[in-house]
């Protein structure tokens, strides 16, 4: 039997200076890397989109992550910084908006910049430079380099614990620890925000989960590969507080993902194992105690995968 994943994709694009819709006018805005679908970390000088719409990386880190040497020197009074691996070698002068790439010249349209102390550049250049495949993703702000081969929550890096590790969550609803056939699930599996985007099992991929809010009202925002995938929240000594996602807020992203939202207040928690409690007030639940927040899918699965509630 397969397993029951509990817990919490791109659009062609083209890089050099990257316009992307939406962005102001004047000022950056963040974006993330992913490396072969791993957030990269950055400790000091992040990643950004510039006011013309390039994406903008700190050079040294995202080299070294690539396999790459980065060199620096003194032409007169310019900084000539120099990229190379086994296959490609990359020049380039800060200030300039011109690259050597296997010696052929190449226009990018955005300066080479020194900020924070990190020199920046336009991330195609890099990219191009040492052959790596580089995809925008505009929903997600995200910069895509490598492959595309999801982590799953089946791979060993993700232990299988004992359900006792939750079992103060289900005290009340303890129906929750059967799938939908009355098979007892074999344990549990906890991933954090920063491990996303994750595929849960052989099923859905989680790319993202936010905390948002749409006139005035709270919802939990999940962009996955599935519509409509039922979510609970645990919170101990409580019952388990399941929710749907609302079909008027939902968000077809045309790149084969979805932005699916779920209300953090809901009248469903009137109903406690099936019966309608009158006397429960659902305005009164408070989401920063919610401990972990689970993913209920249609197939059967043989654990439960629980992501750590980010926004406690």
């Amino acid at each position: 039997m397969k397993k029951l994943v509990l817990s919490m994709l791109l659009g062609s694009l083209v890089f050099a200076s990257i316009p992307v819709g939406g962005v102001e006018a004047a000022g950056t805005t963040s974006v993330e890397v992913l490396l072969n679908t791993k957030k990269m970390s950055f400790p000091d000088a992040k990643p950004f989109q510039d006011s013309q719409g390039s994406v903008m990386v700190p050079i040294r880190f995202v080299s070294e992550a690539l396999g790459a040497k980065v060199s620096y020197s003194k032409s007169g009074k310019m900084t000539v910084v120099g990229v190379t691996n086994k296959d490609h070698t990359v020049n380039m002068t800060v200030g300039q908006t011109t690259a050597l790439i296997d010696g052929t010249k190449k226009s990018y349209g955005t300066k080479i910049i020194l900020k924070q102390n990190r020199t920046f550049v336009p991330l195609r250049l890099v990219s191009e430079g040492l052959g790596q495949k580089v995809e925008w993703d505009k929903v997600g702000r995200w910069v895509w380099i490598g492959q595309k081969n999801f982590r799953s929550t089946d791979d060993k890096e993700f232990k299988l614990k004992s359900m006792n590790e939750l079992k103060t969550y289900f005290a009340k609803t303890s129906n929750r620890l059967e799938n939908m056939y009355g098979e007892k699930f074999e344990g549990v599996k906890v991933i954090i925000r920063n491990q996303l985007p994750i595929q849960l099992g052989d099923g859905q991929v989680i790319y993202s989960i936010d905390l948002v809010k749409i006139n005035g009202k709270e919802y939990i925002k999940i962009r996955s590969t599935e519509r409509g995938t039922p979510i609970d929240f645990l919170t101990k000594s409580d019952f388990v507080k399941g929710r749907f996602s609302l079909d008027s807020l939902f968000e077809n992203n045309g790149d084969s993902t979805a932005n699916n939202y779920y209300p953090v207040i809901s009248n469903s928690d009137k109903f406690q194992n099936g019966t309608y409690v009158s006397s429960v007030d659902p305005t009164k639940f408070k989401f920063k105690n919610v401990d972990y927040i689970t993913f209920a899918t249609s197939k059967p699965r043989e654990y439960i995968v629980a992501i750590a509630n980010p926004f406690k």
